[in-house]
């Protein structure tokens, strides 16, 4: 292989295989692959806008049976400080969101054993009458997967109910690495790569909007990596054509403070953040039917964000009022909305606000 003929292929918006983007990853260099995420992103937004969003991540539980070795958050239902966010403690979270100017609650579950569908269908459907303005971006496909189990339901129909309660668009969490000799370490109970793809797979059908992405950084090979990318461009080509599929594809680094994935390797796994430019500027290149790529400002701080959006990122993701995850195991970046769009300026770009559709809102 070459790589500067891999590099023609790309900016001709040319699908890579897994052992092209292997190959590009490991032998290209840094300039030359923000170059060409560069001039990809280019086609998608020549008008050199950059979006973002204000969105409040809420956890409905912290209790989950996945047992995640990167999730220093979950509990077991049996342990001590386990909890389930009420009805007025939400309220009073999108009350907050609301006054910042946001109107998008990302509600992330755990897997709790004792929650079932008509739980989450009767909270979606309360939030809706108390603030029907509110659009809900919430769960993902291991919950899902775990309610539709539970239930004894297609995949389809736990969409469609939860739907018809209220949630408005589904995220793509529970990816990490979506090779399952990799989630059967990370993620043991969590669904395999296959069921993730299929709940998306009948979300697309149905229309529902979802995002997808990566967790790396921690005991995958990048061709696990280029594995991943291609899966999923290969399910947003199975969309159909109503469907938006997966609107954005964000890829962060794995945060390892008091994990048990590094107790269990016995690695440091410090941030590397010219890798994560590189991953961003591959995310372009290898992602050619997903129209935007996510620079995660909340893992990777400002400065390496902004680079990334001469990298092939043109999102900025959210100020993101409150999240509990990768903060508790060692993140600590904030944003408020006129840094957020600052630092856009600074970049060289025009901030518009967008909804999880992507399209451009006013503010």
């Amino acid at each position: 292989m070459n790589v500067q003929k891999l590099l023609e292929k790309a900016l001709r918006r040319e699908d890579l295989s897994i052992e092209e983007g292997n190959f590009l990853y490991t032998h290209a260099s840094l300039s030359a692959l923000m170059y060409t995420a560069n001039e990809i992103r280019k086609t998608y937004r020549p008008d050199n806008v950059v979006t973002w969003i204000i969105d409040r991540n809420v956890n409905i539980t912290n209790v989950c049976i996945s047992r995640c070795t990167f999730c220093n958050f979950h509990k077991l239902i049996n342990q001590e400080g386990t909890y389930i966010t009420q009805l007025d403690e939400y309220s009073e979270k999108i009350r907050e969101l609301e006054a910042c100017g946001g109107n998008q609650l990302l509600i992330q579950g755990g897997m709790h054993p004792q929650l079932g569908i008509d739980f989450y269908a009767q909270l979606f459907t309360s939030l809706k009458q108390r603030h029907p303005l509110i659009k809900l971006h919430a769960l993902g496909p291991p919950e899902i997967a775990y309610i539709a189990q539970r239930e004894h339901m297609a995949y389809a129909d736990v969409l469609r109910t939860l739907l018809n309660a209220g949630m408005d668009s589904l995220p793509g969490a529970g990816a990490e690495i979506l090779q399952d000799h990799i989630r059967a370490k990370v993620s043991p109970g969590k669904c395999n790569t296959q069921t993730w793809l299929d709940v998306m797979h009948e979300a697309h059908k149905i229309g529902i909007v979802t995002s997808a992405t990566m967790m790396y950084g921690h005991i995958e090979t990048i061709a696990d990596r280029m594995a991943h990318l291609v899966l999923i461009r290969d399910l947003q080509y199975k969309k159909p054509s109503h469907s938006k599929g997966f609107t954005a594809f964000i890829p962060w680094p794995f945060y390892s403070k008091n994990t048990k994935l590094a107790q269990q390797t016995g690695k440091s796994y410090p941030i590397q953040h010219l890798e994560y430019i590189r991953m961003i500027a591959m995310s372009r290149i290898m992602l050619t039917n997903i129209d935007n790529i996510q620079a995660s400002w909340l893992t990777v701080g400002i400065p390496t964000a902004q680079i990334c959006l001469h990298a092939g990122a043109h999102d900025m993701g959210s100020i993101m009022i409150e999240e509990n995850v990768v903060s508790q195991a060692g993140a600590a970046f904030t944003a408020k909305k006129e840094e957020l769009q600052q630092a856009i300026q600074q970049a060289g770009f025009i901030p518009k606000l967008r909804n999880q559709g992507y399209e451009i809102v006013s503010l």
